[in-house]
């Protein structure tokens, strides 16, 4: 269908068009304003942003805060960390979330209201933080990178919504046809279903990606060894380190006035720095699967 030129359209139509594409820009400035100051933020003078100046551009440029939190040589190894523990994860979670989404979207199976009825429960009630410690823990998996692994690696919300696409794109006849041909359920899903789930696979990537990659919870709860810390983990123990030398610094009296004014600009440009750090790898991996991830959602969407 050919799309009418703005010209062609009534006067109605026009004024619907215009306030849409204002609504949109609004949105979009709304959306992208916080994530572009952040940017400037971090390369502009301290004492400009505290005061409200750095709104458009970055002002009197400076790198004081990248260099206070790449000072830490433990960032590199929790960037490392991160990177192994969110690529793993997503390969390990979107085979188990495929695999669980599979068996749920076929129509009859044995116990199939009950385990759909268990996984639903789980959904809104949680075992908790001391029931999951002990679990942790009696599997052996305290202070290993298994429980940052293995954690979370199936999300029931993700699995409904991998079994709605199942359900909804890939058509009956096709399991008829393979089952005529003496093909299993594995060889089934092997060589027609997850071919055919490469939309579906980049959408459950991003969601179990942002997921591991923003985690700093489990690293802080599980983790003793700080060699197989997380990065956002080490990332909050840096901005609570230098905020906590800057409180110091305000408290101590004989702390001088230039010493403490130039701990609470480090302290202040930063918080700043520390969400680019850890924002820069997830806004790459959404690139790079923005094509499939936006045709996942809208097939769910129309045909769920």
């Amino acid at each position: 269908m050919k799309t009418r030129k703005f010209k062609d359209m009534s006067s109605s139509n026009k004024v619907f068009y215009i306030f849409n594409a204002i609504l949109w820009a609004l949105v979009l400035f709304i959306t992208i304003y916080p994530l572009y100051l952040v940017v400037i933020s971090s390369i502009s003078n301290p004492d400009l942003v505290a005061t409200g100046q750095v709104t458009l551009y970055p002002k009197d440029i400076s790198f004081i805060g990248y260099e206070s939190v790449f000072q830490n040589k433990e960032i590199w190894i929790g960037y490392a960390n991160s990177l192994f523990y969110t690529v793993v994860h997503i390969v390990l979670s979107v085979v188990i979330t495929l695999l669980c989404a599979y068996a749920m979207s076929r129509k009859v199976f044995p116990g199939k209201k009950f385990i759909n009825l268990y996984f639903v429960i789980t959904m809104f009630i949680s075992g908790g933080l001391i029931p999951s410690f002990l679990t942790i823990r009696n599997l052996g998996w305290y202070n290993t990178r298994w429980v940052l692994i293995f954690m979370g690696s199936c999300s029931v919300w993700n699995l409904m919504v991998a079994r709605t696409y199942i359900q909804t794109t890939i058509p009956d006849e096709l399991y008829e046809a393979a089952k005529l041909d003496g093909a299993s359920h594995f060889q089934y899903f092997g060589k027609v279903v997850l071919p055919l789930s490469k939309t579906i696979m980049s959408v459950l990537s991003i969601y179990y990606g942002v997921g591991t990659w923003n985690d700093y919870f489990n690293g802080l709860v599980y983790i003793k060894d700080r060699n197989k810390l997380p990065l956002q983990t080490i990332l909050r123990e840096i901005l609570a380190v230098i905020s906590s030398r800057a409180g110091d610094a305000m408290l101590t009296e004989e702390m001088a006035q230039q010493s403490m004014e130039e701990t609470m600009r480090i302290a202040n440009s930063a918080k700043y720095c520390t969400i680019v750090i850890a924002t820069v790898p997830i806004v790459l991996l959404y690139i790079l699967l923005q094509k499939h991830f936006e045709k996942g959602v809208m097939i769910g969407s129309l045909k769920g």
